[in-house]
């Protein structure tokens, strides 16, 4: 008979949020455990941030070699890549992140426990291992559910064939190929795709872009969109946008796969890939939990509903992370912990303490990995403008090829974007497609948490020759 435990806290999943507000309880002296399936650390550290950003690094690396006799640098002998290499050094950082991890939670007292998690009612939890046996049950007076997202698989005709395996990836199969694809064929045009699209396309592949919709990074502001599609074309990088993947199947002679597509013409069309990656999008990962069972509402994509502090339809149920829904990034889920950990701990006794998610948007920032990174802090131009209709709204476009320290290290591709409340002269808004893009979104990060209004930005003695000193020029293109 399976026994039966009971807790104080249960927090389902390890990651960002989940491992940090393990250890808190504990410290307060609450009796808690961890429910984890794969591996503590969650995405982030395992299949998402980490990982992708080091071997993003091994593409910046070979980009800058290729580019030396620009800087009047010469190499001598034929330059190649190392792909073993590259994943074993991705590799080392995430065993490196994950045994942290996991030696951290052992000497915090916390109970981790291996399996996927079920509820069996509001407040009872069953751990079922790899076989699908039943190895524990658990009870508990708080439950966090942090299980985070997975890639989605479109309903795209030859996805299951027998050709697939090793050929059709997803972001995180395709960090464990021990070659570089000779033609990488990449559906979905967001984040994901196009930070591995050119990552593969500065290790050596032909690489390809399939877009269903009308521009890139669909989040994005129009003009930000178009600039980031030149350069992905200036490095090389076929890009097809409101163009849609019909089916896949096994390439000429059964080898790699030959993608069908139609264009917004409507001609079908197809290219012969050596691998094709899948990255639509993810959904969350709710479908194993049993939800149902404890009554916790999911909306129409199986993400957890959550109020303004994280609570669930069950008063004792919390959510956090990108379960709950977007944004999914790993320091808002960081930010979820700090909202619980103020909310739950710090400040138990004291309500006009406590935190919330409430306009978190206005000032959430993220940073895609792809050369020249971009960088966003706060609203969109359309997002200002339809939550401020009655505002006067501005924006300052300004090419980086203006930055002096940009032109100096011969990084002039891409533009900074600002969105400003001309009738309170606040920062709504800020864009960098450029060199250190995240570092100088930052800078612009802070003035906006301080309110500090964008003419002291454009006023302050910034040092020379710096990227931040651009911050002086931007607000001149105001329109």
């Amino acid at each position: 008979m399976t026994s039966l435990a009971h807790y104080d806290v249960v927090v389902i999943g390890s990651g960002q949020g989940g491992t940090p507000l393990c250890q808190a309880f504990v410290k307060s002296g609450l009796k808690t455990a961890l429910i984890e399936s794969r591996h503590v650390g969650g995405c982030c550290v395992n299949e998402g941030c980490s990982p992708t950003k080091t071997m993003i690094a091994s593409g910046r690396v070979a980009y800058l070699v290729n580019r030396a006799k620009e800087y009047g640098v010469n190499i001598k002998g034929e330059i190649t890549v190392d792909q073993r290499r590259v994943k074993e050094r991705k590799q080392e950082i995430v065993d490196s992140f994950r045994e942290g991890g996991e030696k951290t939670l052992k000497e915090s007292g916390v109970d981790l426990l291996t399996g996927v998690a079920r509820f069996l009612d509001s407040k009872t939890i069953a751990v079922i291992d790899t076989s699908g046996q039943e190895i524990q049950r658990l009870t508990a007076d708080k439950i966090f559910v942090n299980t985070g997202e997975r890639p989605v698989e479109p309903p795209i005709d030859g996805l299951k064939g027998e050709f697939a395996k090793g050929v059709i990836l997803d972001s995180t199969s395709i960090q464990e190929l021990d070659v570089v694809p000779e033609h990488l064929v990449v559906v979905g045009g967001g984040y994901i795709g196009i930070e591995f699209g050119q990552l593969f396309r500065r290790l050596g592949s032909a690489v390809s872009v399939i877009q269903r919709g009308r521009q890139l990074f669909p989040r994005e502001d129009r003009e930000v969109a178009e600039a980031v599609k030149n350069i992905l074309e200036e490095d090389g990088l076929a890009v097809y946008l409101q163009t849609a993947v019909q089916s896949i199947s096994p390439g000429p002679e059964g080898c790699g796969a030959t993608v069908l597509y139609k264009t917004e013409s409507g001609d079908v069309e197809s290219l012969n890939a050596s691998h094709v990656l899948i990255a639509t999008g993810r959904r969350p990962n709710t479908d194993e939990l049993n939800l149902e069972a404890a009554s916790v509402k999911l909306d129409s994509k199986g993400y957890i509903k959550v109020n303004d502090l994280l609570e669930t339809s069950q008063s004792h149920i919390w959510a956090l992370g990108d379960v709950k829904g977007p944004p999914a990034f790993t320091h808002v889920s960081y930010d979820d912990y700090r909202i619980l950990k103020a909310n739950l701990i710090d400040h138990k006794g004291d309500p006009s303490q406590h935190r919330s998610i409430k306009d978190r948007d206005l000032i959430a920032p993220y940073v895609a990995y792809m050369d020249p990174q971009l960088a966003h802090v706060g609203l969109h131009e359309h997002e200002a403008r339809e939550r401020f209709p009655d505002h006067t709204i501005k924006t300052a476009t300004m090419p980086m090829s203006y930055v002096a320290r940009a032109l100096e290290t011969d990084e002039t591709r891409g533009l900074m974007k600002a969105v400003v409340d001309m009738d309170t002269d606040r920062i709504l808004g800020f864009t960098c497609l450029g060199l250190e893009g995240g570092e100088i979104m930052s800078v612009v990060q802070m003035a906006m948490m301080g309110g500090t209004k964008w003419t002291v930005l454009q006023d302050a003695v910034w040092a020379h020759p710096t990227l931040a000193e651009s911050l002086n020029n931007l607000w001149g293109f105001l329109k």
